[in-house]
């Protein structure tokens, strides 16, 4: 794998590890199945299917944000509004 595409796993592999910290099911939880993902295509030496699989991993970080975001939403509706 070259430099540019090692330089992104490794930040995307850092921005779900961040992410990770807020997950419901915990962060340990969290932290064992990204690394058994991220060990589980670690022989992957096609810059094509690295650069798949680099956008489903952004695409999963898209999805933990707005996971986030819903449920802050929601706590702000619960403070403020009677349901």
């Amino acid at each position: 794998m070259s430099g540019p595409l090692k330089f992104r796993v490794k930040h995307l592999y850092k921005t779900l590890l961040h992410l990770g910290k807020d997950y419901p099911k915990g962060y340990e939880f969290f932290r064992s199945r990204l690394h058994a993902s991220f060990l589980r295509h670690k022989d992957v030496k096609n810059p094509e299917e690295v650069e798949a699989l680099i956008a489903k991993g952004e695409y999963v970080v898209k999805e933990l944000e707005a996971l986030y975001m819903l449920r802050k939403y929601r706590t702000l509706k619960k403070r403020y509004y009677d349901s």
